[in-house]
Formats: structure tokens, sequence, C-alpha cells
């Protein structure tokens, strides 16, 4: 058998950096990180055996100067590099470099990744390789007008494509021919933002859709398996939330037909290592052989390829190294079986009642449920940067059939708390909840089309504010001292802000260790057993004295104290106010448009003195490679405008005010 690396360096960051070197570790390969300045205490940084710093935050800057990678894996002796997925992965120039600097890459040939980065020309190729492509316009011309006429052609609703894309960037869906022009400058502004590259193409847009790919893998003595198909239906801004495998719905027959086309379209370009290729299929129905179509093929691991590895037993990064040593696939297509079900949902750091807006900010406490496999990147005490994708961790989790995977994956999300920043924790237990998806009868739209009860949060409970008053007062049963009286009640008196809404409650503390708590003027609620072990709390609540427990983990915030409480499965958060800091905490922001993260200001559509109605756009900024509208917040004329087209600006700074509302 061909000898292995004995060190490799691993040209990315976050969750793949450090899946990357577990697996590595476990073949007793040594391993070199990379790093910016953003990342120099970053979790990848701390496991690998060596660490080289690359340059300043923004990845323009680091991680993608394909130069200094090499040369730190020179500097260290490193014999080959691993590029993760994203930033490099799929650069054919950079494969070039690397193989020039007398290193492997570990991943596919430059040949082969130029054959399937642009979706245009990939396109053209798989049709020649007998694959089904979607119908749309591939070509080379570029003009606005061209486009819209080819989009009038094909009908609406179209999808248009940057063709250089991937993870949902510089992707639009457009219904109506009114709305071309504005979706196009907005693709072709992120394709360009994240890619390089403006050029699009345009493609139906298949009403009832379900993305369904196929991982395949091909080795240097001319074999190509596949790892079966991953179903990655559920999306939002085209960017995929939950992903498993097998897909639910498929048959023998089906499976079959795109396996087959897949091992084609990889055996087309003499393909080696691991690769994607995407379908799109019609979920209008029960699933066809002959109803579906070729999207584009990654060139690289994907981030959902933890649902493949549960199911087959496959670890597919040590395939791609030993592949990129030169040796043979281990397992003959024969030899690879499906085992069970499995299901991974993406963990982020974004608000879903914001329209999914990146977050920043400093995880003060990272907390993750049982019973799962969890691939992060980052720890407790990190920091979410506005420099990269907003992940936070994956949560996989996998059973004998779906239905155990999918209420395991129930169970972990209930059981994640994160406290710093906005998650989308709850919004993906509602999803792994809904009964369309419970049973196995989604699209790509199913999001889009429940976004409201989605993503509703309820106010907080009793139990939220009973608990949050209990840490907040620092009551301990094993130091009564603190909150109890020698002899009568002590009564204390307390008002959490929600979201901005104030939640006045009373918790009152009685002989013998019973505590009494009202919210408002609501029904008291008995309380009693209280047991405290660090975050977590335990009582007994209500006239039937059921247990209920809790995990609060307490942060400082400017004006007063943040507690998150995880009780019951659902995560609420709460702000105590310093009681110094008065009615300050209660800001006013109808008159202001804030910047939901920090980022760049793209364009601007206002002027001082202009009228706006509630909910017009007045400009769009980019943060972590995405668009986002700014809209007025009521109707009204403009008062000032503190930005300028191209200003960097941070989350939370005034960017548009509008006048007063006379009285």
């Amino acid at each position: 058998m061909t000898p292995t690396f004995s060190k490799i360096l691993i040209a990315n960051r976050g969750e793949i950096a450090c899946r990357i070197i577990r697996t590595a570790r476990a073949m007793g390969i040594a391993t070199v990180a990379v790093h910016s300045d953003a990342d120099a205490g970053a979790l990848h940084v701390a496991l690998a055996d060596e660490a080289v710093p690359i340059g300043p935050s923004p990845a323009s800057e680091s991680y993608l100067v394909a130069e200094r990678i090499i040369a730190a894996a020179r500097a260290t002796g490193a014999q080959a590099v691993h590029p993760g997925y994203g930033f490099l992965s799929e650069n054919p120039a950079f494969v070039e470099a690397v193989e020039a600097a007398g290193l492997t890459f570990i991943g596919p040939s430059a040949q082969a990744i130029r054959a399937m980065g642009l979706k245009d020309a990939a396109k053209a190729l798989m049709e020649q390789a007998g694959v089904p492509v979607v119908p749309g316009y591939h070509g080379e011309g570029q003009d606005p007008d061209l486009l819209a006429a080819e989009a009038a052609r094909i009908g609406y609703p179209v999808l248009i494509k940057a063709r250089a894309g991937g993870g949902g960037k510089g992707m639009r869906k457009v219904d109506r021919p009114a709305e071309f022009a504005e979706a196009l400058a907005s693709a072709r502004r992120e394709g360009q933002a994240s890619f390089g590259d403006p050029h699009v193409l345009i493609e139906k847009y298949i009403t009832a859709p379900r993305h369904i790919e196929v991982q395949v893998f091909g080795d240097s003595h001319g074999t190509v398996v596949h790892l079966f198909e991953r179903d990655c239906s559920l999306q939002r801004r085209h960017q995929k939330v939950i992903e498993e495998a097998p897909a639910p719905g498929m048959t023998e027959d089906v499976r079959r037909a795109m396996t087959e086309a897949a091992v084609r379209a990889a055996e087309a370009i003499d393909y080696t290592g691991a690769g994607t290729i995407e379908f799109i299929a019609d979920g209008s129905g029960p699933l066809r052989a002959d109803g579906f179509w070729f999207m584009e093929m990654n060139t690289r691991l994907q981030v959902e390829h933890p649902v493949t590895e549960a199911i087959t037993g496959v670890d597919l990064v040590e395939w791609q190294i030993r592949v990129a040593a030169g040796e043979p696939l281990p397992l003959r297509q024969a030899d690879i079986s499906i085992t069970g079900h499995a299901i991974e949902a993406r963990l982020y750091a974004e608000d879903p009642a914001r329209g999914f807006l990146p977050a920043t900010g400093r995880i003060a406490q990272l907390g993750f449920g049982t019973g799962a496999r969890i691939d992060t990147g980052v720890r407790s005490g990190d920091a979410i940067s506005p420099f990269y994708d907003p992940m936070i961790a994956k949560i996989i989790t996998h059973g004998p059939d779906r239905d155990t995977a999918r209420l395991a994956l129930l169970g972990a999300l209930r059981g994640t708390q994160v406290v710093g920043t906005a998650t989308n924790v709850e919004f993906l237990a509602a999803l792994a909840g809904h009964a369309g998806f419970a049973a196995g009868q989604f699209d790509t739209g199913l999001i889009a089309r429940d976004l409201a009860a989605l993503t509703a949060e309820d106010p907080p409970g009793d139990l939220h504010l009973a608990f949050a008053a209990i840490a907040a007062l620092g009551i301990d049963p094993a130091a009564p001292h603190l909150g109890w009286r020698s002899w009568g009640r002590a009564s204390h008196a307390l008002t959490f802000l929600w979201q901005g809404t104030p939640l006045a409650c009373r918790l009152t503390l009685e002989p013998g260790g019973r505590i009494g708590f009202q919210l408002g003027g609501g029904a008291p609620l008995e309380l009693a057993g209280l047991t405290r072990d660090g975050a977590r709390i335990a009582l007994r609540a209500g006239p039937t004295r059921a247990r209920a427990e809790a995990t609060v983990h307490v942060a400082p915030r400017d004006g007063g104290r943040l507690l998150s409480v995880l009780a019951g499965g659902v995560t609420r958060e709460l702000l105590l106010p310093d009681a110094r800091a008065g009615s300050a905490a209660l800001v006013d922001t109808s008159d202001s448009v804030l910047a939901p993260m920090t980022g760049v200001i793209v364009t601007l559509d206002v002027a001082v003195g202009d009228a706006v109605t509630g909910g017009a756009r007045l400009g769009v900024m980019e943060a972590m490679k995405m668009e986002t509208a700014l809209l007025a917040p009521r109707d009204g004329t403009v008062a000032e405008v503190r930005c300028t087209r191209g200003e960097a600006v941070e989350g939370g700074s005034v960017l548009v005010t509008l006048a007063a509302v006379p009285a």
C-alpha cells in the first residue's frame, strides 16, 4: 500500500478544519493550521500540531491568499494541502500552485475543477455525457436585455444563478418580469463579491423542487463509486438548513437512475477524490426516474458529508487523504451499503425573526444536547466574527429509521443553548417537529410557505421568569442567607425585558423553603424543592408539583445582566436592567434604521428630505457575503443619512433617521 503523508496543512478554518484534524490525528498524521488575525485563538488553531498566521482578518487578505498558504506548507514541511470547503477549495489555480510547489492537493485535479467550476460549461458537458439538465440559458451573452428575453423564453418563474456560485450566493428567484432587472443586478453584485465573477445563467424554476445530491468518489486508478444520496431540500435563501440521508421516498429504481447518472458525470471528467453531483427533482408527487435534472457538481467535500458517513460507516476525509496519496478506494461499490438514517441541522448565529440576518457576538456559554454528533469550530468564550460564515455547529443524529433520527435531532436541539448571540436553534427545532417534514412530504419551498409559524416565538412563560428570578437573586438552598430572611417572608420585585417588552414579576420566599412566584397580575405559582448545581436549577412547580428543570446562564450586558434560560426545550433570553440605568434600557428606535450587523453599504436609495413609506428600501448592505435590504421603520421624511456608499459600518450603528412625528 502506498505510504500516506506524515504531515498535512489545512487551508481552512472553523468546524471543517477541526473535523479534518480529528481524522488526521487518528491516522497518525501531523497537522498544520493556518489562521487570520481574527482566528489567532480559534479552536482549529488550538487542536493542530502547528499553526501559522497568514494575514489580516478579511478572508481576501488571508484564507484566499494562495501564496501565503503555500509558503506556510513549505515552511512547516507539510507534504499535502487539504482545502476543506469554501475559500480556495474549488480554485483550479490554487491546485496548480500547490502542485507546482511540490505539494499534493487533497482533492480533484485542476482540470476537473475547471470542467465543473462554471455552471454553464458544466451543464453542456453533462448533456454530452447523457445526464439530464434543467432547461435554461447558459450562454456567454450577458446583456441585461438579452437575459430578460431569455427569461421570458424559458417562462417565469426563473432562477438567476451566479455561474461560479455556491451556498446560495448570487442566486435570485424571479416571479415576474418587472422584478428581473433588480434581481439581476443584485445577483451580479453578490457573485462578484463572493466569487469575483458577475456572470450569471438562468434556469427554469421547478415549482415543487426537491434538492437531492449524490456523493461520488474517484481514485487515480480509474474507479468511481457512489455513496448514495442525500436530501437537502430544507433551505432558506437557497442555503441548506437540514440535510438527511437517504432521501425520503426514494425507490430503488430512482436511486439506480440517479446514482448511475452521478457516476457517469464523474467519469466524464476523470474525477478523483470526493465530489457531489447535485440534482433537482420534481417533488410534486412521488420521485420518478425521469423526474430529476443535473444542477451542478461540487468538486470538494460537502458541509453535509457527516450524514453520508453515518449511514455508510465511511470516513470520507480518510478516503480523501488515502486517494490523494495514490491509494485505491478502500471499498468497491458492492461493499458500500446503507445502514439506518441520518439527519444534520446547521446551527447558525443568525436571527430568524429578522429575516435570518447573520449575528455576531461573543459566545458566553455553549452547550449541546445529548445523543448527537457535534461538529463545531467554536467554544464558550469565542467570538462570532463578521468576517466569515456564521455557522456555530452541525448537529448530526443517526438511528435505525428516519423517525428515530428525527426525534433524536429534536431532542438534541432542545438541549442546545447558546448565550451571547442570536441563533436559529428554535427555528431548527420547529423544522424538526414540522408535520410535513416528519411525514417526509416537503420540497425546497416548505420554509418560505410556513415561515411565520416556523419563526414564531412565544413570550417566556412563568417558569422561564421564575428560574430567571431565582438565578438573578442568587437564591440557593445551600446558602439560605442569600435571599431568605431569618423570619417571615422576603419579597423581591423584578422587571425583566424580553425583546424590549417589560415583564414585571415578584418572587416571595416563604419560611420552610417554599417559594411563591407571580408574573404581573397572573395567577400565583407555588415552587418547592429547589436544588441548584451550578447553572442547573431544579424544583417542583404548580398544584401537581411537577418537576421542572432549567439551565440558566448569566452574562454581563451593557445596562444590566442577560439571563439565558433553557426550560422545557425552549431558551428565552431576558435582560435584567441595572437599576441605575433607569428608563435608558427602553430605547425607542422607531425613528432610526440601524445596521443589523457589521458590514459595508452597497447602495443608498434615499437622501435627506425624501419622503418614504414604511417598509420601503432605503439601501442595501453586504455582510458575510450576503446582501440585506435596509427598510424604513414607518412612513416619514428622511432627516439624516449617516453613511455613504462603500462605507464599512458597525452593527447597531444608526444609518438613517426619520423626522420625528409631530405631537
